[in-house]
């Protein structure tokens, strides 16, 4: 199984979203106090990488 530019860009942006995800979540349920909104705002920042890296697809 050979992996491609794609298929490495697809992988990052599947594992920058669960990481994200993973963030905004303990910001919501685990920290109540001002280090949930750093966890939450860092989870929103994987989004926005992982849709530059799901952009990227094709075009590198």
């Amino acid at each position: 199984m050979g992996m491609n530019k794609n298929t490495v860009l697809a992988w990052a942006t599947f594992i920058m979203i669960v990481v994200g995800v993973a963030l905004i979540a303990l910001g919501a349920f685990r920290y109540d106090d001002v280090a949930g909104w750093g966890f939450a705002s860092v989870g929103i920042g994987f989004f926005a990488i992982a849709w530059v890296f799901n952009a990227l697809k094709g075009r590198v």
